[in-house]
């Protein structure tokens, strides 16, 4: 038996083509599992590391998110302002972000976790507010630009509805030493609230699932286009002479 194939040159240029275009592209989301793997082996050492120091030293790098640090300083509780969310359990909260004083001289916001809409404001929950020098453990986040259909905050009010540290800042006449909020851990405030520990870690990860799925669809274009030869003559076994 020999295999005769006499492939149509057209198709199987385009077909080619595609083939290509599809290996590709699951080669890329294999390319992307490394690196989302990379991210969140590094997100956990640095969620399982002992705090940074701050006052005095370098700020985290771009690059470097959820690393947990210890800042020094005194809160700024005249000036808190709001952050919309949902809480754990479903509710509507605020996170209460409030400008932090470094010893060092320089400002940065704590978000220091949520309370319920009643509890907005500071004269709700007096056992919460912590005044004079503290140290205050959190989880260093760069902020995002609030997105396109993000609702304008409430100036009036200081409530806003993204993370925007750079728009709380300017609304407060802060100048930041960065645009980031440090989350802060879960250490319990008296009266119970703010409360902290609010950081969510979730990476989703279906990398490898769409590369399978790539892979498959080329290998099933694959089997097509065979199938189509065999089905035109131009790919069989064929007896030797």
């Amino acid at each position: 038996m020999r295999l005769t194939f006499r492939p149509l040159p057209g198709l199987t240029v385009a077909v080619a083509l595609l083939f290509a275009g599809l290996v590709a592209l699951g080669v890329w989301q294999l390319q992307r599992l490394q690196w989302k793997l990379a991210l969140i082996d590094q997100v956990t050492r640095n969620l399982e590391a002992t705090p940074v120091t701050l006052n005095g030293a370098a700020l985290p790098s771009p690059q470097t998110d959820y690393l947990r640090v210890a800042l020094t300083g005194r809160y700024d509780n005249a000036n808190e302002a709001y952050v919309y969310g949902i809480g754990p359990e479903g509710a509507p909260v605020f996170h209460v972000v409030v400008p932090f004083h470094l010893d060092d001289g320089r400002v940065l916001l704590v978000d220091r976790g949520i309370v319920p809409r009643d509890m907005q404001s500071p004269a709700t929950r007096p056992a919460g507010i912590r005044n004079g020098e503290t140290t205050q453990i959190g989880i260093w986040r760069w902020t995002q630009a609030p997105g396109t259909f993000t609702p304008n905050p409430d100036l009036k009010h200081r409530i806003w509805y993204s993370r925007d540290a750079p728009g709380i800042g300017r609304a407060l006449h802060l100048s930041l030493a960065a645009p980031a909020l440090i989350e802060a851990d879960a250490a319990p405030n008296p009266g119970g609230w703010p409360r902290g520990g609010q950081t969510v870690v979730a990476f989703r990860n279906e990398h490898l699932q769409y590369a399978i799925t790539w892979f498959l669809m080329a290998a099933g274009l694959l089997g097509v286009y065979l199938a189509y030869h065999v089905s035109k003559g131009r790919l069989a076994l064929t007896p030797k002479d």
